[in-house]
């Protein structure tokens, strides 16, 4: 890949937290992060922080004072320099599912048809979810990344990441309202199929009448290539989603059974029982998104030879089950997020792995039974006090 170009690069990165609470350290030292792994502590400083505040209205955040104590952060009333509502040109969100329509309504009024969003959230419909609660209106819809990552990370304290496994990043871009075609290079048939790579120029280029439409979407997909050390990877939409099905069924699995189960990933599958709900799983899901995958692309196939393979290899049973039983072996000794948040008595994310399997079987007429149990099962463990387990 080569080097950025000085246009590439954003300049000012902004953190955004809920509350100052979260914002605040004891040092003082909030606009510092500071990832760890494998003992190693590299930090990083120099970035601005906002908060949401009740202060600062619809969309508006609040710059957050790290020298202010703890007690003068939350007696803090802001004056007008403090408050921030100018447009956003990049937002990472890297909340939880159920967390993200909240946060993106919040700042909406900030987000414009020339901003983008990247979504890094665990499970699917998430995206579907936020253009009909939010940005229903597709002209002034901000530009959207959607990407799978398989890193493993966990928060040792505020603002401190231990980086605990090492994976990768794939994202796409969500395909462009005004039919632009992101992805023109790939079509290139004057290159064989392994030549072929994605460019910048095909989102836009200096001399482009729509350059600063399409401006933010060039710069952050130029900062997401240039992480090297996260192995991040711009790919076809097409492949990312199919990533992103085989992480939610492998999520779908390892999530809900260690939380209602409370043991760690290496506890699963060593018996029948476990193996045979896995395999439900798979089933259903595979079953699942043949359907989706055959209606939303029918008039194409049609067109195609009868022997073309309608839907993804990888996303047979068989596939997927071999897929679960491999990350399961590499994250044995990882406790899952799901199981970590009923801990915390936090919210979990049941409602975008296996909900969003058993409304995509509802959609396509597919019985999803075990997934549809998994549901209640992780709800009913949910609505129990961790003090009330013995």
């Amino acid at each position: 890949m080569s080097s950025l170009a000085p246009e590439e690069l954003i300049s000012i990165v902004t953190l955004i937290q809920k509350t100052a609470k979260q914002a605040w350290t004891p040092q003082n030292a909030a606009a510092k992060i500071t990832v760890e792994n494998q003992g190693i502590r590299q930090s990083t400083d120099g970035f601005d922080i906002e908060v949401f505040d009740k202060h600062s209205g619809s969309g508006g955040g609040v710059r957050f004072n790290p020298k202010l104590s703890r007690e003068e952060s939350a007696g803090f009333t802001p004056s007008d320099g403090d408050l921030r509502t100018e447009p956003i040109d990049a937002l990472f969100i890297t909340t939880k599912a159920h967390s993200t329509a909240p946060a993106l309504s919040h700042l909406a009024p900030r987000l414009t048809s020339r901003s983008t969003v990247v979504l890094l959230q665990n499970g699917m419909g998430l995206y579907e979810d936020l253009v009909q609660r939010i940005f229903r209106n597709p002209e002034s819809r901000p530009h959207f990344i959607l990407a799978s990552n398989t890193h493993g990370a966990w928060l040792k304290s505020a603002f401190h990441v231990v980086h605990a496994g090492i994976g990768d990043i794939t994202f796409g871009i969500v395909p462009d309202s005004r039919k632009r075609d992101f992805e023109t290079s790939m079509a290139d048939e004057s290159k064989p199929l392994y030549e072929r790579s994605l460019v910048l120029d095909d989102i836009t280029h200096p001399d482009d009448p729509s350059f600063d439409q399409y401006r933010s979407l060039r710069h952050t997909v130029a900062v997401l290539r240039s992480l090297d050390a996260l192995g991040c990877k711009w790919s076809p939409i097409t492949e990312v989603q199919l990533a992103m099905r085989k992480k939610l069924v492998v999520n779908a699995i390892v999530n809900p059974l260690t939380a209602v189960l409370g043991c760690r990933n290496g506890g699963l599958f060593k018996d029948e029982s476990s193996q045979n709900m896995m395999r439900s799983v798979c089933e259903e899901a595979a079953a699942a998104f043949c359907a989706q995958i055959e209606a939303d692309t029918q008039s194409w196939l049609d067109s195609l030879a009868p022997s073309w393979g309608r839907v993804p290899k990888e996303l047979g049973a068989d596939a997927l089950e071999r897929e679960v039983l491999r990350v399961t072996h590499v994250t044995r000794g990882n406790m899952s997020s799901m199981l970590s948040d009923i801990r915390k008595n936090n919210p979990t994310e049941i409602d975008f792995l296996n909900g969003y399997l058993v409304r995509l079987g509802e959609q396509y007429n597919i019985p999803m039974p075990v997934n549809r149990a998994l549901v209640q099962l992780v709800k009913m463990r949910c609505s129990i006090p961790i003090d009330q387990t013995f």
